[in-house]
């Protein structure tokens, strides 16, 4: 019992980096299915899905997936009407993370096909496919 008291400082980092390690894995999970770059564009050239970026307008602005609509994942709860219904979403954001969110947000309403753009903006770009600014 000594050990534990002594050392508690050290079990709770150990704890809470075992904690930070596991959580992308959780948000992958909630956000259903994902796509890397070639399905991505597979996907969009085959069966015109949409492209959401869920992103801030200004973030948005300085770069974006062509083609893609702007609705940023805090107001995406009372816009996700404005999204044509039949067809699937594949929904972005500059790592993946924040677009985790908009897609398990998206699920929960009732969307069937809602994939997430795994890495994101960031991902798009290092596969040298093209990025739009307004």
């Amino acid at each position: 019992m000594a050990f534990f008291t002594e050392n508690i400082i050290l079990i709770a980092i150990a704890f809470a980096s075992g904690a930070m390690l596991l959580w992308p894995m959780v948000m992958k999970r909630t956000a259903g299915a994902s796509l890397d770059t070639l399905g991505a564009t597979r996907m969009i050239n085959d069966t015109q899905a949409i492209v959401l970026d869920v992103r801030a307008s200004g973030e948005f602005e300085a770069g974006h997936l062509p083609n893609a609509r702007n609705i940023p994942l805090a107001e995406l709860d009372q816009r996700s009407g404005e999204l044509a219904a039949g067809r699937p979403v594949i929904v972005c954001c500059n790592t993946g993370m924040t677009s985790a969110k908009g897609a398990a947000a998206l699920r929960k309403s009732g969307r069937q096909e809602v994939f997430n753009l795994d890495g994101g903006l960031n991902a798009w770009r290092q596969a040298g496919l093209p990025v739009v600014k307004n």
